[in-house]
């Protein structure tokens, strides 16, 4: 008996092939080594690593991190090594990783982001830049995704600025997420990342003061999942450039979500703090779905929701 071929994982992203549609998601990954004891980081469709400033961060004073139910605050606040150590001491290393490394970038303005962008894209190895414009843990941090304007200035200046697959990173924080999506599109981005987390708060009812010291932080995990696959399904619905679904994602029937709303691909965040090992784990968990199911192909997933009939169960 012919044995069936596996599944093929592959997808195209922003010009890029990925050998599966499983990457990890900024801020929640370092630069990637620190996983290594964990998973084969080869394994992984690509790999997004920890943002890049123009210059070092410090990162937001103790207390950063608060678990909450089904889910986590966070307000790190861009802690990094800056760009020149970036370039000099990481990126050496990622370069010798097989998937396809996209470097997530954060300014405080337009013409920073354009100074970061045209760095990199003279440095091997860059494939992609995924623009932080929606961190809810910094000062102007949320500036650039909650105004279609501002979201379109940002993303066209970096466009002129390289030729470099741009990826923009789209906050929940809004009325309509469709409006920015589309002003990132109309502006020059290859894809969209999202979403990134929730503006939210946690109190300590003892001693009447917030958990986080910056009062509020963002939200992220399993409590936030259905949320950002609402999103995903209407922005993939409204733009034509691919979605990179992410929030909450801890299995590999989590993913499957995402992709059926319309992702053509998934990142892993909080997760990677409960399990290291769920990056490697919904590579196979897809996989297996797949052959179940008699599907010859991720990319007959994407996109798949049927929606029956109102009236209808």
């Amino acid at each position: 008996m012919v044995k069936p071929a596996p599944p093929d994982l592959s997808v195209r992203i922003a010009g890029l092939e990925l050998r599966n549609p499983v990457l990890s998601a900024s801020g929640t990954f370092g630069y990637a080594f620190e996983f290594q004891d964990h998973l084969d980081l080869n394994r992984l469709g690509a790999i997004v690593v920890k943002t890049v400033t123009p210059r070092p961060r410090p990162g937001n004073p103790p207390h950063r991190i608060v678990e909450t139910p089904g889910g986590m605050l966070n307000s790190i606040g861009l802690q990094n090594v800056g760009l020149d150590r970036f370039i000099a001491e990481k990126l050496p290393a990622l370069r010798t990783l097989r998937p396809p490394l996209i470097v997530n970038i954060a300014a405080e303005s337009a013409e920073e982001f354009c100074e970061m962008a045209k760095r990199l894209s003279d440095q091997e190895g860059v494939r992609a830049l995924e623009l932080n414009i929606s961190c809810p843990n910094v000062a102007h941090g949320l500036d650039f995704a909650t105004d279609p304007t501002h979201t379109a200035r940002v993303v066209g200046a970096v466009r002129r600025a390289t030729s470099l697959p741009l990826i923009p990173k789209l906050s929940p924080n809004v009325t309509d997420i469709t409006v920015i999506a589309r002003a990132a599109e109309e502006a020059g981005a290859d894809a969209l990342s999202m979403i990134n987390t929730f503006i939210a708060m946690a109190i300590d009812v003892r001693t009447r003061r917030p958990k986080i010291a910056m009062t509020t932080a963002g939200l992220s995990g399993p409590a936030i999942r259905p949320i950002a696959v609402r999103m995903v399904w209407q922005v993939a619905r409204a733009v034509k450039v691919p979605v990179i679904g992410m929030g909450g994602i801890a299995s590999a029937e989590d993913a499957l979500e995402f992709l059926i709303a319309g992702a053509s691909a998934v990142a892993v965040g909080t997760s990677n703090f409960v399990d290291p090992t769920t990056p490697v784990k919904l590579v196979d968990g897809i996989a297996a779905f797949l052959a179940q199911q008699r599907i010859a192909s991720v990319r007959d997933l994407i996109g798949s929701l049927q929606i029956p009939p109102r009236g209808e169960a």
